[in-house]
């Protein structure tokens, strides 16, 4: 049996700018956090020639071609693991489509496994590339690289993606103290509002595309917040990290009118009245998880769990992808 996983994340300053679409013109950055959630998966030899998967769905199938979930199709395809008498079963710590990356924690994790079962050593940066050949190149979803990049390499990591496809990584240089201080004062919160992150990036990625002049200025904007986010969270200035996370949030927003809706602002107000310094909602909009930075967090807790939020609490995770069993 093996059983691999790889964590969520959050998105701490430039998410966006690593579509492809943008990129590739103009080059991206963005940090992310690798958060202990984690997507998992669970891989062994049966005696029986079908392949079962068990994820939402069950599926019994003979062939390749048989396979209805895309990425582990692509993905047995792509290593050309046999089909034949395996089981796979995936597992996670939160739902999907909740703005938290699982679609790339989803593939990394998988082809860990695959990888794993043939005793093949991949490294971080090969699993992320590959990740993203299956989800964009392959099945050509409009979204970003920063979902596998973040769940192969874990921790807090600086991206720069460059016109040429090239993703360049190096670890934030926080201090232990900015590097606590961080996880103390940083709040997750579930909207209940789950979506498909495809479907907001598209029209991003359809606009990046056109040389839309508002879509591209927008995303030009976003990057420097990156780099701005990079400079505060490195000199310790969480209050400035803070206001940049406001900042970021207001032009995102202005990006779709599917980013949020009037229930997200009423209790991103909400939050903003009772004590969080600054908040965005993570992920590409519409829904999932808002992530807030706050000083006196007993107050704000209880006022939105009252609200009819949920609470989620973690840490950070720097481990990035990795077999637990084999």
């Amino acid at each position: 049996m093996i059983i691999t996983r790889s964590p969520l994340r959050l998105s701490l300053g430039g998410g966006g700018t690593d579509l492809p679409s943008y990129y590739r013109e103009h080059g991206g950055f963005l940090i992310a956090a690798a958060i202990d959630k984690y997507v998992g998966i669970q891989l062994h030899q049966t005696f029986v020639d079908e392949l079962i998967i068990k994820y939402s769905k069950l599926e019994r199938v003979l062939t390749l071609e048989e396979i209805q979930h895309p990425i582990i199709r692509e993905s047995l395809r792509v290593t050309g693991v046999p089909v034949k008498g395996l089981e796979i079963t995936s597992f996670a710590d939160l739902p999907a489509g909740t703005g938290l990356g699982s679609s790339g924690s989803f593939t990394t994790a998988l082809l860990k496994a695959l990888y794993s079962f043939q005793r093949r050593f991949v490294s971080p940066r090969e699993l992320a590339e590959e990740a993203c050949h299956i989800e964009i190149d392959r099945l050509g979803e409009p979204i970003g690289k920063q979902d596998q990049f973040i769940a192969a390499y874990g921790g807090l990591t600086c991206f720069e993606f460059m016109p040429n496809d090239e993703v360049r990584a190096w670890p934030l240089q926080v201090t232990d103290q900015t590097l606590l201080d961080l996880e103390d004062h940083l709040l997750l919160f579930f909207t209940g509002y789950s979506r498909s992150a495809s479907t907001i990036l598209s029209e991003q990625d359809t606009q990046s595309k056109k040389k839309d002049t508002g879509m591209t200025d927008n995303l030009h904007f976003i990057k420097d917040l990156g780099y701005q986010s990079k400079e505060a969270l490195e000199s310790g200035d969480l209050v400035r990290f803070a206001d940049l996370m406001n900042v970021h949030w207001e032009s995102k927003k202005k990006r779709s009118a599917k980013m949020s809706n009037p229930k997200i602002d009423e209790w991103y107000q909400l939050a903003r009245a009772h004590g969080a310094l600054g908040g965005k909602l993570i992920g590409a909009g519409g829904g999932g998880f808002l992530m807030f930075l706050a000083e006196e967090k007993k107050n704000l807790r209880k006022v939105l769990t009252e609200a009819g939020l949920k609470e989620v609490r973690f840490r950070f995770d720097f481990e990035g992808t990795r077999t637990l069993l084999q």
